[in-house]
């Protein structure tokens, strides 16, 4: 890629993400769309919702022979991550890719030093890191104090064509791994402190998925500076959408909460807009009198730069363009994407051991 051309991007899985990746090239500046790839139909139903005139193709192998792109995005199930970026890079492209990095840890680790061998970029798809929202969650919850209990949860009363997507998936990964590692990115970052412990529960609500999966998990991480984190997913038609959508922390000098009033009302739970709507965020201050009686009432953030799901993957892919044209270095974020899945594996671990993993 030459300064002043576009970004020519083979998009690669057309569901819900490889579809608002598609979107953000198809109106972005910067951006050329060089070929579709899906195996089923969806690539059809993209390409007609994008205006038409696009390349489709059912085998990427194919499609990036030839199309020869600059770039990847990978949003396919997590089983073929590892091995279609390490093709991409090896044919010489940029890769961004969907959470989680790879199926395995070490597979997400081959990923990284793919990118690193072909010197070309890698962007994981944490969309939360590109909230302004979350990032000031993330922010006030570091002005708490230290330890740190922080509990969220996402659980997604899904049905119809998501409860497919979502069997589809763990058919590889069970929630608590392909969700968590969101969360487990945020708590890392929130304490900028070192896992140390997990344990986790899990149960398996349906015969619709794989013998050794469970459709529903809760882990818990222990923290090298004493901090504490909670998290939750269940997906399927069973899951209750009462209390979906926890995100709370709390710390020595008091709490700062996500309130997703209109995220939070029934029926939403499977809805991706409000997998990342914050609409306001309440701080409690913990400071005491002499009567024990708060020295300051509660406060309200509210929020005016509050992107839904379509701007959010329109910056992470700015982001992406911006990392290639000023040769941005992503060793950290990657790093941290290993990281975080290695976590959640090991919280995997931990459900189907019924022992506590150390780090």
């Amino acid at each position: 890629m030459t300064k002043g051309t576009n970004l020519r991007v083979l998009v690669v899985g057309c569901g819900n993400m490889g579809a608002a990746h598609a979107i953000a090239y198809h109106s972005l500046e910067g951006f050329e769309i060089c070929g579709i790839v899906s195996l089923g139909n969806s690539k059809v139903v993209l390409n007609d919702r994008l205006g038409g005139g696009y390349d489709l193709y059912s085998d990427y192998y194919e499609a990036l022979e030839a199309t020869t792109p600059d770039a990847v995005c990978i949003s396919t199930y997590p089983d073929t991550h590892e091995q279609y970026a390490v093709k991409a890079f090896e044919s010489g492209c940029h890769v961004f890719i969907e959470k989680p990095l790879a199926d395995t840890v070490e597979g997400a680790q081959r990923v990284a030093e793919a990118a690193k061998k072909a010197g070309k970029k890698l962007l994981v798809g944490y969309i939360l890191r590109y909230h302004p929202s979350w990032q000031k969650f993330t922010e006030l919850a570091q002005e708490m104090g230290k330890p740190l209990v922080m509990r969220m949860n996402l659980n997604q009363q899904s049905h119809g064509r998501k409860w497919t997507v979502h069997r589809n998936l763990m058919k590889s990964l069970s929630p608590i791994v392909d969700c968590a590692v969101h969360y487990i990115d945020v708590m890392c970052q929130m304490t900028r402190s070192r896992p140390v412990q997990v344990s986790a529960i899990g149960a398996r609500l349906t015969d619709d998925i794989p013998d050794w999966n469970y459709n529903y998990g809760q882990l818990q991480i222990r923290f090298e500076d004493g901090s504490v984190g909670w998290y939750e997913a269940g997906w399927g038609p069973m899951v209750s959408d009462n209390a979906f959508f926890i995100k709370d922390v709390f710390g020595p000098k008091g709490a700062v909460s996500i309130v997703a009033k209109q995220a939070s009302k029934a029926g939403k739970s499977d809805d991706i807009d409000s997998h990342t709507k914050t609409e306001s965020i309440k701080v409690h201050h913990a400071a005491i009198g002499a009567d024990d009686e708060f020295l300051k009432p509660d406060e309200w953030v509210d929020l005016s730069d509050e992107p839904d799901h379509q701007e959010l993957c329109n910056r992470e892919q700015r982001y992406f363009l911006k990392a290639i044209l000023e040769d941005l270095d992503l060793t950290d974020p990657t790093a941290d994407a290993v990281n975080s899945l290695k976590i959640a594996f090991a919280c995997d671990e931990s459900v189907k051991s019924g022992q506590v993993v150390m780090l």
